[in-house]
């Protein structure tokens, strides 16, 4: 049984990488099948197991019992680390399927920021009306359902990490490295930064040392 047991683990997570689909796929129904092989064997082994092996010792016989207790053990060992060994396939594959969303994400996202700046550059200069006006809210409601977030505004404090500065502008009236002129809208893919927000900086006026 134990040669059983290794050869399901061999077999069934010793193939294909993370990720990677198998002979038979790595989809829902085969993740299925392989928690029924995982409950099954440890139903069987805490059910029918001791009852089969107990019985094949007769009384006065004490060595036959702890054989049996060793081989149950061994068994109930066995059982947990293809357990163990599901769960972290499953954890692996999961990771793998919402990375790999992330990126197709991602990369549709990157195609509509041209998209995105004509629509911003229509609004400044009041174009942006009709129905011109209904599509581009729609396709901001869209943007913003897969978490993308557009930031950058006249007064941010400058950050070199999610801001780039395209040249510094002489500017009164800020006390710390500032963005004093937006070029172009950055944007965020939840934390990540798809682009960076190009920006004029404004420098801090210097104070008079008394």
């Amino acid at each position: 049984m134990t040669d059983d047991v290794t050869g399901n683990v061999d077999g069934g997570l010793g193939g294909p990488a993370a990720g990677q689909p198998g002979p038979g796929g790595s989809g829902p129904d085969f993740d299925a099948e392989l928690k029924d092989l995982v409950d099954g064997l440890l139903a069987d082994s805490a059910e029918d197991a001791p009852a089969d092996i107990v019985g094949q010792a007769t009384p006065g016989e004490p060595a036959a019992d702890k054989d049996a207790a060793e081989l149950l053990a061994e068994r109930t060992l066995d059982l947990q680390r293809l357990q163990a060994e599901y769960a972290n396939y499953k954890k692996r594959v999961d990771r793998d399927r919402d990375q790999a969303r992330q990126r197709g994400i991602e990369a549709v996202v990157v195609d509509l920021l041209p998209v995105l700046d004509g629509i911003d550059a229509a609004e400044a200069h009041g174009e942006l009306t009709g129905g011109a006006k209904m599509l581009a809210d729609e396709l901001a409601k869209v943007a913003a359902k897969y978490g993308l977030v557009a930031y950058g505004a006249e007064g941010d404090a400058f950050d070199p990490h999610v801001h780039e500065a395209l040249m510094h502008l002489q500017k009164p009236g800020y006390d710390v490295m500032s963005v004093a002129q937006v070029f172009q809208r950055g944007y965020k893919l939840g934390d990540r930064v798809v682009r960076p927000a190009r920006v004029g900086v404004a420098d801090p006026e210097a104070t008079d040392e008394a």
